[in-house]
């Protein structure tokens, strides 16, 4: 086929690189321009560079839907158009623009997390299992036929930084049996299962602020807030010396949520523990660890990454900066409310 591929991040390279590999016919890739007001450090653009290092002809249109868009798109006569990771929703007249429409790779299990961010809403969500779906487009998010779905379990403490680009591998073959499909189609027959809108759920992107942890929830959801939130927007909070002269603020990267049996501590108040302490069979960075109170259950710390400084275990930054008796985490204000 002659296939146009869209995309901008780093989770449709993968399929990208295979498509070409299968022989398939690239002639553009269409990915989204760089902002108007340049930050001093470009954004990444994963596919991007994929194409400029392969000699692809590249086409960064401020919106996919304006007429000189679509009318560039017509010009390439494409069979196709494989879309993932892309950022801009096409209309019925760009779509129009292929022969066959176009495709898109979707990472979670429509209809459930509909939009930008559903690796991340699959954790915080506490799904069992993740996966892929790959839809014949409609003008509507996400809202196609499915042509093929892949699923795989969640693993205990996996994060989205982990999970995506197992996601973004497990594509690879589904859009590849999704292509085959198309290939076979005759155009005019319903191809595809049609979703259950009674199953639709929301996966809107995360902004910065949601990454604030506030200990007035409960552990559990802030332990899954903390793998969905990896590598951006990051969660932190600021912890607090009791004399109040030392705060620090703290990007926590890993955490997990027990029941607190053996010790209580109220909201917010912090504590050194040891995994004895907590009954836990654990080794590694959970042997000696940040206990910290929480409405329901405790919330270990695994991993830290203070202000301004590396990431590190949670045993190794206590040799540093020791949790003494009333130490207390900061709460956010205003409070936070749980995003589900």
């Amino acid at each position: 086929m002659k296939i146009v591929v869209m995309g901008t991040g780093p989770f449709a390279v993968p399929t990208a690189q295979r498509l070409l590999d299968d022989g398939h016919d690239i002639p553009l890739l269409v990915t989204r321009p760089l902002p108007e007001q340049k930050p001093k450090k470009h954004p990444p653009r994963p596919v991007y560079d994929w194409a400029r290092d392969r000699g692809l002809e590249i086409f960064e249109p401020a919106s996919i839907n304006d007429a000189e868009a679509i009318k560039t798109l017509s010009q390439h006569q494409a069979d196709l158009f494989f879309v993932c990771d892309y950022g801009q929703i096409l209309s019925n007249d760009c779509l129009k623009a292929a022969k066959l429409g176009g495709i898109n790779l979707h990472g979670s299990l429509l209809p459930r997390h509909r939009g930008a961010a559903p690796v991340q809403w699959s954790l915080l969500q506490g799904d069992a299992e993740a996966g892929v779906t790959v839809i014949h487009m409609t003008p509507r998010l996400d809202a196609g036929p499915a042509l093929k779905v892949i699923r795989t379990p969640i693993v205990p403490d996996e994060t989205a930084a982990e999970l995506e680009p197992r996601l973004a591998e497990l594509g690879v073959q589904a859009t590849v049996d999704a292509v085959a499909m198309l290939n076979d189609w005759d155009g005019a027959s319903e191809i595809g299962e049609i979703q259950d809108k009674t199953l639709v759920t929301r996966a809107p992107r995360f902004s910065k602020a949601d990454g604030a942890l506030d200990f007035r929830l409960p552990a559990d959801y802030l332990a899954r807030l903390v793998q969905a939130c990896q590598p951006w927007p990051g969660t932190f909070a600021e912890l607090e010396w009791p004399d109040g002269k030392k705060k620090l603020r703290l990007i926590v990267r890993r955490a997990r949520a027990v029941a607190g049996r053996t010790i209580q501590l109220e909201p917010g108040q912090a504590r050194q523990v040891t995994a004895e302490e907590l009954g836990m069979a654990v080794d590694g960075s959970w042997k000696e660890t940040i206990a910290v109170g929480t409405s329901e259950g405790i919330f270990l710390i695994g991993r830290v990454q203070p202000a301004g400084k590396r990431e590190m275990d949670t045993k190794e930054f206590l040799r540093g900066h020791p949790i003494i008796g009333g130490c207390q985490f900061v709460p956010p204000e205003p409070p936070r409310e749980a995003l589900c």
